[in-house]
């Protein structure tokens, strides 16, 4: 049995920000209190973050409540910026897999290195979780986090949850 268990994670608030990063970091970082991160990273918390998803985008990670207020904040500080700042908290679903061995068990379901050498703490990637898109980030050496679209949440549940239940790689349940 695997030492890894995996959480739904409650409801958060995430607002996809697109634009230059030069141009719209500050703004970012300005509501979420993290720093802006480069390339593959994922800076905050746990509650509040910024996580890089494409040269153009960052992803800001807050308490649900805090959206709104964050939205028109974003829009007066980048009033006159190209960019566009939207609240895709209801389309996509968080978990949180723990325990000893979770590169292990993440690895079974993506093409994405995850290594330690490739994958360190603070490392964000966006790939596939078995058959659909998500991303992954290296929260703690022993937790990973991952998000995903709501339409598939429960396939990605069942995904993780089922790569938890059967182990690492090679691992055989005593008889």
């Amino acid at each position: 049995m695997s030492e890894v268990t995996v959480t739904r994670m409650a409801p958060g608030g995430m607002i996809t920000l697109r634009g230059d990063p030069a141009e719209v970091g500050a703004a970012a970082a300005g509501v979420t209190r993290a720093e802006v991160p480069g390339p593959l990273t994922i800076t905050g918390d746990g509650v509040r973050g910024l996580g890089w998803m494409a040269p153009d985008e960052l992803l800001i990670l807050l308490p649900a409540d805090e959206v709104a207020e964050a939205l028109e904040r974003l829009g007066a500080d980048l009033d006159g910026v190209h960019h566009l700042a939207v609240d895709v908290s209801d389309a996509r679903s968080r978990f949180a897999l723990e325990g000893r061995g979770v590169r292990d068990i993440v690895q079974k379901l993506t093409p994405a290195d995850l290594s330690e050498a490739a994958f360190p703490v603070g490392c964000l990637r966006r790939t596939r979780l078995a058959q659909v898109a998500g991303a992954i980030w290296m929260a703690e050496e022993s937790r990973i986090e991952a998000i995903c679209f709501r339409s598939v949440t429960d396939y990605v549940e069942t995904l993780l949850r089922t790569a938890a239940e059967a182990g690492p790689p090679g691992f055989h349940a005593p008889l």
